[in-house]
């Protein structure tokens, strides 16, 4: 999972965009990230509802939805 960019709850902002930095293994309390403004986290998960990954850039401002190639809430709010 390393580099892959995923989507953290945020209690201001809803969602914060965050870069993967270390790879995760399955039973690791934490994922360790860099959200954008270049803040690194220890990310509390549960293994069992990792965060929703991230589309790619390309992807951005696309009319139609379906195209995603991940669906959920902050891909919907941040298209």
């Amino acid at each position: 999972l390393q580099y892959n960019r995923v989507w953290i709850p945020d209690n201001e902002e809803v969602w914060q965009s965050a870069e993967i930095t270390k790879n995760y293994k399955a039973g690791d309390p934490f994922l360790h990230v860099q959200l954008e403004d270049g803040t690194e986290l220890n990310y509390p998960v549960d293994p069992a509802a990792l965060p929703p990954l991230r589309n790619p850039d390309i992807l951005v401002g696309e009319n139609d939805l379906t195209a995603l190639s991940y669906l959920h809430e902050p891909a919907v709010l941040h298209n």
